[in-house]
């Protein structure tokens, strides 16, 4: 196994906590929902800059994305007036695609300057060593998933849906990623003990570089498990039911939900 990309040390001064979420699905199931779900995130980082050294995003913050050379799809201000704010305000924060938006590239970076990433790293915060990524394609199995997502980062593929009208090609990824999720919904809210295809991953990557976090999104199911001793693997859960989120104190990662719904 290679060693997984090192991003450089975060300091977490006394008082300061680093905070974790992931799949918003911003745009699904309607505009309404979709709406009062973005309210609602909002809030939450309002409240989280109160004390955040640092916000990480971890994938399907949209339910679809496509970033046309002069073109995004439309929507979502509110979010990104509030990350711009937390920038500015010298609070970093750090986006990871994930299977819904994998076709970000320079926008969020130029306008709102927050990094992509489009693999798992790993990076020490505080006192403890963390490996953090969306988890789409990660573990065994899911082949057939594993091969589309090869297809969808190709170059080619990116630039001829390029080539398609916003109004045209939005509107037919919206249509397709809304039918995965529904089609995918039940199995996302099962818990599969010592087959769980992220936990696997996470011991295979333990094994020759210990850590003791991993901290992943994709799953859709809010879980702490353990990794190995003193190891373990945390899923942020989703934010249209379980309004899921991790908090690092420098001591230890915890799960929380904000005014959760379910």
């Amino acid at each position: 196994m290679t060693r997984p990309p090192q991003l450089p040390d975060l300091a977490l001064p006394p008082g300061r906590r680093v905070y974790f979420a992931s799949d918003f699905h911003l745009g699904a199931p309607d505009a309404a929902r979709s709406r009062e779900r973005e309210q609602r995130i909002v809030r939450w980082l309002d409240e989280a800059a109160r004390d955040a050294a640092a916000v990480y995003l971890l994938g399907d913050i949209f339910d679809f994305w496509f970033e046309y050379r002069h073109a995004i799809p439309r929507g979502f201000v509110r979010l990104q007036g509030k990350l711009a704010e937390l920038t500015d305000a010298g609070i970093p924060v750090t986006f990871f695609t994930g299977n819904h938006d994998m076709w970000m590239f320079d926008y969020f970076t130029q306008e709102l300057n927050i990094p992509i990433l489009r693999h798992p790293v790993s990076q020490r915060i505080g006192g403890h060593q963390f490996h953090i990524g969306h988890g789409d394609g990660l573990g065994p199995g899911d082949y057939t998933y594993k091969m589309l997502k090869q297809v969808f980062a190709s170059p080619i593929a990116q630039w001829l849906f390029a080539r398609l009208h916003p109004n045209l090609g939005i509107g037919i990824a919206n249509r397709w990623s809304r039918r995965s999720r529904l089609q995918n919904g039940a199995a996302d809210e099962q818990y599969f003990g010592e087959d769980e295809w992220l936990l696997t991953y996470c011991r295979e990557v333990q094994r020759e570089f210990p850590h003791e976090y991993y901290v992943f999104g994709h799953r859709h199911l809010p879980l702490d498990v353990a990794v190995a001793p003193g190891s373990r693997y945390v899923n942020l859960g989703e934010w249209v039911n379980y309004c899921s989120y991790g908090v690092y104190n420098g001591e230890q990662l915890a799960l929380r939900h904000y005014e959760q719904q379910k």
